[in-house]
């Protein structure tokens, strides 16, 4: 039973009261009590009332106020290993084993998922992405080359095909190296959407999905600010063109062999049995080649054999002759000897779309729908595991692991070792999206913690470039410098946006924003649906649309909103660090409509639009079972009467205020018919019993 607090002025007139005792209780009375007589001579004592104690308990309210962002604890609700007889233990042994092999497979089959879910891109928007690299007036815009970066690798779901387009239009001197610079960083920021799609997952538990939303989107938050420094630094001093040059000419590097891709030998298998795409297409598309414009993405033929060999052919006159030593004249006709290349078809591929004749619109929606499908349950099953595994000392010693920090005076190392390990894990799986797409879950479950998640993403920014580097190695000679120098702009980026938000603690704003969205966004859990449409593709198509139309209409339209945003920002630091120096108008966003400076308006209607799919029966069957109940008058039995009613859920919320406990004795006595005088003359000490309601 938990106490009631002392009943403050339960008597306006006096803060003790009297009650009578019996022979038994008053023989001697205590010290510190005054005994006294009545008019009756019986003798009695003062005595304080005890504190009443209700029936039952009171929910108090928590005096400290939770950090929504600590890291739960994963407790172990089942059986104690010492609890357990020889057979539970052999049990408990086989399914632990069980459910790390099951584990494994639903990692297996999410990151085969994530590769099929970039071939379905592909095939929906690669060639419209390819397409956007055909406009080389635009390409000399820097804005307009970072938006391209970023739909282009929106679109295909892989930076590195974007980076590799990329790479062959700079070795084909299409493209400048200066103008693919904001390509590049386009798709670094493009990369980040993935992870931020598999947070959409956990969106069933608020707490979770906080923490998930804010371990993937701070990736975001430090890709698009350090976009804003370097972007305009680079267009002002092309400082990254200029080291990476001086790199390159530098070191006198060779060809060497192909990247390790060591993910790609296990998931490859699998995968090629789905789908298989010519990846070539998407270079020549790029290219302007307009032979391919109308071929088909998808891989017929595995096995070719190409034979060149020299045949007498016509030609109109003998300037056409491939040398004149080649060139001779039978009668009407000219003659010379060319190379003719021959390609023979040897065997299919053995993917399941090889024999259909389906576009490849159709059959990347029928990948993209049966992949995102893949890609929900296993992460789900694998969230569901991981809560299952993770608990107790186990939970204990892996948290403990990966967020302690070293002893100090060396705490500040471990985030340095955690960006290595990032970068490790990443150049391993060969994806930085399959990195911090698995990682996303555990930090939903607060396994890894965001101050942790954020240097193993750093990390992972670091993983993926080093691989471009290994591959620009194994570029053919033609295309070696370019291709290098490519991937040490996409590298030297990184590590310049490390420099500027990592070392200093203060400096580390991805980790405060991404907090403050993912607070949003667990409460408003629409909120993130929107931030992904408008983040990753309305502020990109418009950029890009205002770049179609020139400079100054992009500089008419982009500095009113700038300025707005930047006054919005100072106005903001000012009301929370020094409010004192607004004018009192300007100390809160009150000012504004309620709909301008808050989502509960928004979140009204969007509620209000949604509401039919949160009751029981659809828009259609409560139409019908309303004309049911209309006609025939459904009794509350029938299962077309729920329907007809609206129901809706109303939460006990206990109150605690202070009025509550004011002559609340009093008044139960006279709920109960009991009065003062009756209470004197029963000569029995009261303890009141109360239901709180």
């Amino acid at each position: 039973m938990a106490p009631w607090p002392e009943l403050e002025n339960a008597q306006p007139t006096s803060e003790k009261h009297t009650v009578k005792a019996d022979g038994d209780q008053s023989a001697k009375p205590e010290k510190g009590k005054e005994t006294e007589k009545d008019d009756t001579s019986a003798p009695f004592t003062k005595i304080e009332l005890v504190p009443s104690h209700s029936t039952a308990a009171l929910i108090e309210e928590p005096t400290e106020v939770e950090d929504p962002w600590d890291l739960p604890e994963l407790k172990d609700t089942g059986i104690k290993w010492s609890e357990r007889d020889t057979k539970g233990k052999i049990l408990c042994v086989f399914q632990g084993i069980g459910k790390f092999i099951l584990l494994l497979v639903f990692l297996y089959f999410f990151v085969c998922s994530l590769d099929v879910l970039s071939s379905a891109f592909q095939l929906v928007g690669g060639k419209v992405a390819g397409k956007f690299f055909n406009n080389n007036s635009i390409m000399s815009n820097p804005l307009a080359g970072m938006v391209i970066g970023v739909l282009v690798t929106v679109l295909v779901q892989s930076s590195s095909t974007s980076t590799s387009i990329v790479v062959s239009m700079v070795a084909s001197s299409l493209l400048p190296v200066n103008a693919a610079i904001p390509i590049i960083m386009g798709a670094n920021i493009g990369t980040s959407i993935t992870n931020t799609i598999v947070a959409l997952m956990q969106a069933g538990d608020r707490k979770e999905f906080r923490r998930a939303f804010a371990g993937a989107t701070v990736h975001d938050f430090f890709n698009w600010l350090s976009v804003l420094v370097l972007l305009p630094l680079e267009a002002a001093t092309g400082y990254l063109e200029r080291l990476t040059n001086l790199v390159v000419e530098s070191f006198h590097f060779k060809n060497g062999e192909e990247a390790p891709e060591l993910l790609k030998v296990i998931t490859d298998p699998f995968t090629k049995l789905i789908i298989q795409l010519d990846k070539s297409i998407l270079n020549q598309i790029a290219m302007n080649d307009e032979s391919v414009q109308n071929k088909s993405m998808i891989k017929i033929w595995c096995k070719t054999f190409t034979n060149v060999t020299e045949r007498n052919v016509t030609v109109p006159s003998p300037e056409n002759c491939t040398s004149p030593s080649l060139c001779w004249t039978d009668g009407l006709y000219t003659w010379t000897i060319k190379n003719v290349t021959y390609k023979e078809n040897i065997a299919k591929c053995r993917h399941i779309f090889v024999n259909f004749n389906l576009s490849d619109a159709i059959v990347g929606v029928i990948l993209l729908i049966t992949s995102l499908l893949i890609l929900c349950t296993c992460l789900i099953l694998i969230v569901k595991l991981l809560g299952s595994v993770l608990r107790g000392q186990v939970a204990a010693v892996i948290k403990k692991t990966i967020n302690t920090d070293f002893p100090y005076p060396f705490g500040w190392v471990t985030g340095y070792l955690a960006i290595l390990v990032g970068a490790g894990m990443t150049f391993i799986v060969q994806s930085s999206s399959v990195f911090t797409s698995a990682m996303t879950p555990l930090i939903g479950i607060g396994v890894i913690s965001i101050e942790r998640a954020y240097p193993l993403t750093l990390g992972a920014n670091i993983g993926t470039t080093t691989t471009a580097i290994l591959a620009a190695l194994a570029s053919p000679g033609s295309t070696l410098k370019s291709s290098l120098q490519i991937a040490l702009c996409h590298f030297f980026f990184n590590i310049s946006g490390i420099i500027l938000w990592y070392p200093i603690p203060f400096t580390r704003l991805p980790i405060r924003l991404a907090k403050g969205l993912g607070s949003v966004s667990a409460k408003y859990r629409w909120f993130a649906i929107v931030y992904l449409i408008i983040i990753f593709l309305l502020i990109p198509l418009g950029v890009f649309g205002l770049s179609l139309l020139g400079w100054p209409v992009l500089v008419g339209v982009a500095s009113p909103i700038v300025l707005v945003i930047l006054l919005v920002v100072v106005l903001k630091i000012l009301q929370s660090c020094c409010p004192g120096s607004l004018p009192r108008k300007l100390r809160s966003w009150d000012f504004l409509p309620l709909w301008m400076h808050s989502l509960e308006p928004w979140d009204k209607l969007i509620t209000s639009l949604t509401s039919c799919f949160q009751r029981r029966c659809c828009c259609c069957c409560r139409i019908c079972c309303r004309v049911c109940c209309g006609l025939c008058g459904c009794s509350r039995c029938c299962r077309c009467s729920k329907c007809c009613e609206d129901l809706e859920e109303v939460k006990d919320e206990p109150v605690k205020s202070p009025e509550a406990f004011d002559n609340l004795a009093m008044d139960k006595e006279a709920q109960d018919g009991v009065t003062k005088s009756e209470v004197e003359a029963s000569g029995t000490k009261i303890v009141s019993s109360v239901t709180a309601l």
